[in-house]
Order: C-alpha cells, then sequence, then structure tokens
C-alpha cells in the first residue's frame, strides 16, 4: 500500500511538472519574450547588458518602448515618437507632433545627466528625413531616449509595422535595474 501511494506521488508530481514546462514554454515562446539590450541609445531607460520583458499582442502606442527588426536582421529597442499619419518636427528642443508642443517627461533624466549645451534633440521637420509630411499608413517614427547619440529614424527612417517584433515591457536582470519601462 504504501509502495502505491509513492508511485501516485511521484506520477503526480512528474505530471505538475509537465505542464509547469508546457506553461514556461508558451509564456515565454509567445508571451513574454527575453531581449537583450545592446548599445546605449536608450540610457537612462535601457542599459547595455540589461534584458526586457518583450510582449507582441497589444498595440502599439506613442511613447512605447518597441523592438524591432531592420532588413539586415539587426534588432534595436527606440521609443516610439510618431504614428502613421502624424506630422512630426524639432524645434529648439520641443516636440511638435501635428503642430501641438508634446512633453517628453521620460527625457528628464537624460537631459539632467547630459552636460553638454542644448539642444538636446536637434532641429528636424519629417518631410526633411523621409520626404512626406506625414507618416505613411502602417509606418511609425522612433528615437532612442538618449537622442545625442542614438541611431534611429532619423538615420534609417520609419519603421514599418511588420517588422515590429514587440513592445518592450520589463526589465527583469540584472536585478538592480528591475522596472517596469515608462
Amino acid at each position: 500500500m504504501k509502495n502505491l501511494l509513492t508511485k501516485n506521488h511521484l506520477w503526480l508530481g512528474v505530471k505538475y511538472l509537465l505542464i509547469s514546462l508546457f506553461i514556461g514554454v508558451v509564456i515565454r515562446g509567445f508571451l513574454l519574450i527575453p531581449v537583450p539590450v545592446t548599445g546605449n541609445s536608450m540610457d537612462q531607460t535601457l542599459a547595455q547588458g540589461d534584458m526586457v520583458l518583450m510582449e507582441k499582442f497589444s498595440k502599439v502606442k506613442r511613447f512605447d518602448v518597441i523592438v524591432f527588426q531592420q532588413a539586415d536582421g539587426t534588432i534595436y529597442i527606440k521609443r516610439v515618437i510618431g504614428l502613421p499619419g502624424d506630422e512630426i518636427r524639432y524645434e529648439k528642443d520641443q516636440l511638435y507632433i501635428n503642430g501641438e508642443k508634446i512633453n517628453e517627461s521620460f527625457l528628464t533624466n537624460n537631459r539632467s545627466h547630459d552636460h553638454q549645451v542644448s539642444p538636446y534633440t536637434t532641429d528636424f521637420q519629417l518631410d526633411e528625413l523621409i520626404g512626406e509630411k506625414q507618416l505613411p499608413k502602417n509606418e511609425y517614427f522612433v528615437l532612442g531616449d538618449n537622442r545625442r547619440i542614438s541611431k534611429d529614424s532619423r538615420s534609417f527612417g520609419t519603421v514599418q509595422s511588420k517588422d515590429i517584433l514587440g513592445k518592450a515591457q520589463a526589465v527583469y536582470y540584472p536585478l538592480t535595474h528591475i522596472k517596469i519601462i515608462s
């Protein structure tokens, strides 16, 4: 009788382990995907070596931090500034979207750590960069939070929605950097 109970408990433990592994694979493969941060174009928000959790099921909104892949296979992590149909310009370190001044509170920390003379973001107009006044359908304009050194839409153009892998939601490693990305 005791031997039968031990076998039942062992079998129950194996079933729980298999179910847990299956759930872990589903979460890891489809819901929350780990992505390493390389480079320092998102400094003060994300650091070189951080590991972020990316999800790919929610809609991309302005100021989300997204993960996308360029045609050459390079993977980038940047912040969405412009959405399809937007007119974008920077003038005297101020972002304007569709003619309205937009506050970028997420840059406060970056600007306080930058000891160079203003502006933090150089002036530009969208049509100077992509040859169009508005962002085309299914295309996004992205910038790194470390504006002075970031390779972003100012250099490689817009990001098409089909190239977006997901949204970066949280830093989970190293433990001293754990946070929700905002």
